[in-house]
């Protein structure tokens, strides 16, 4: 998938960055929209940022969250800002940035790993996953998928563990050492950086083996149906704030109970660690308690580690909060249930029913309704590309530049481009927010 990038006339566009990944993409998009006459600024809250920010025309925040407002209304006036970049939109000062641009009537770009993995970025103007303002009406994707392209995979392979995982010391570590210039910066995760450090240390010692015994326990599974069920991040904000359970645990008892009590006598659950968990929380041991105290010890099974594909095709049914492996099942044409807000939660693709009766009532996604759902994200609210090698971030400017250009397209840029523009824009983002 190539993108020609098309030079319009407006050149004048302000864009102002937020915070991001420990990733140069932001840096490299800066560059890439100030080489094609765009004005770009910068905002710093951590020594990490201006780490990953070589760029001019960056401010450093040192002061308290409850100063932010006021510091950045005054900046989007004084330097003209159109636009807001950001990664996450439910950290305490992304959010505050986002009432402000509602205010103001500023674009809003959010940026988060894809919705659809691997070799996607969600790149979604307003708000994503359970802000977002895509409708959750079937009708209105099989109404555009006739003028969207066919979904094609990204061309991009994902990002190395080991890249990124450098480049998050690197950030956490100059973040620290620069304490002293951001004495008021506050991480939105819930633990200190050494401590998920030493959590993962400790899990890499163990990850041979903790794989060995995934692929075994997968091999060995039997039983029929058989349910996945993959555990996020504790820290996750989908998990704290787009769900009713505010933390893993409470989903972990919620979702074994209702197995032990309504699914079929024979089948087996599987509950799958995420790939990302530092280790800090003995997950197995909380699964493990939980399935003797609801009686169904024998019928429930913990992996930490194992290949997802694998697992996914042993399942007859994937539960989850709103984890992006919901939309990687649906591709697989497995039924699944979101427990919380998720972007592709909507009828004809998940159950809309409750848990209990998820375990004998299941039916398959709607194909064609996932085709088009899919072909809609990939054309509005997700660019090919990856944070964590040179070609996917190559990829993804290219993609993000053709994105945000496209957002101020003339009709001269033809009718029927600017046509669809506007039948596809869902609702202002912000009312949900």
């Amino acid at each position: 998938m190539m993108f020609a990038h098309r030079r319009t006339q407006l050149t004048n566009r302000g864009f102002l960055f937020l915070q991001g990944m420990p990733t140069r993409f932001f840096e490299r998009l800066g560059s890439a929209l100030t080489a094609r006459g765009h004005a770009v600024h910068r905002v710093n809250f951590n020594g990490g940022d201006r780490m990953f920010w070589r760029l001019p025309n960056s401010v450093d925040f040192r002061g308290c969250e409850y100063e932010w407002p006021e510091f950045l209304d005054r900046l989007l006036v004084e330097r003209a800002i159109s636009d807001i970049i950001l990664f996450g939109d439910c950290r305490p000062m992304h959010r505050a940035a986002i009432r402000l641009a509602e205010q103001r009537s500023l674009l809003v770009h959010v940026v988060e790993e894809g919705y659809m993995r691997p070799g996607w970025i969600t790149f979604e103007q307003g708000g994503v996953n359970g802000y977002s303002s895509l409708p959750k009406d079937a009708a209105w994707y099989r109404e555009r998928v006739s003028e969207l392209p066919e979904w094609e995979r990204s061309p991009v392979a994902p990002g190395t563990f080991r890249r990124r995982a450098f480049e998050d010391v690197l950030y956490n570590f100059t973040s620290m050492a620069a304490v002293w210039w951001f004495p008021h910066y506050k991480t939105h995760r819930p633990y200190h950086q050494i401590i998920e450090y030493a959590g993962w240390l400790r899990r890499l010692a163990l990850m041979r083996r903790s794989e060995r015994r995934a692929a075994e326990a997968i091999e060995s599974l039997t039983g029929e149906p058989i349910y996945l069920f993959p555990l996020q991040l504790d820290c996750d904000y989908q998990m704290r704030v787009h769900s009713p359970f505010r933390a893993t645990h409470l989903a972990i008892d919620y979702v074994i109970g209702s197995f032990a009590r309504h699914a079929p006598p024979a089948s087996r659950l599987v509950v799958k660690l995420h790939p990302m968990d530092s280790g800090l929380v003995d997950w197995s041991g909380i699964v493990g308690h939980a399935a003797a105290e609801h009686m169904v010890a024998q019928r429930v099974t913990m992996l930490d580690g194992g290949e997802l594909p694998k697992v996914l095709a042993l399942s007859h049914a994937v539960v989850t909060v709103n984890s992006t492996v919901g939309g990687q099942a649906l591709s697989n044409g497995l039924p699944v249930i979101a427990l919380g807000k998720a972007v592709f939660d909507m009828p004809g693709l998940t159950y809309q029913g409750d848990l209990d009766h998820f375990w004998t009532d299941a039916t398959p996604p709607d194909a064609g309704l996932f085709d088009a759902f899919r072909r809609v994200l990939a054309a509005r609210c997700m660019i090919p590309g990856s944070f964590f090698n040179e070609t996917g971030l190559r990829l993804a400017v290219d993609a993000a530049i053709e994105r945000l250009e496209a957002a101020y397209a003339r009709p001269a840029h033809g009718a029927a481009e600017a046509e669809f523009a506007a039948a596809t824009q869902p609702p202002s983002p912000m009312a949900a927010a």
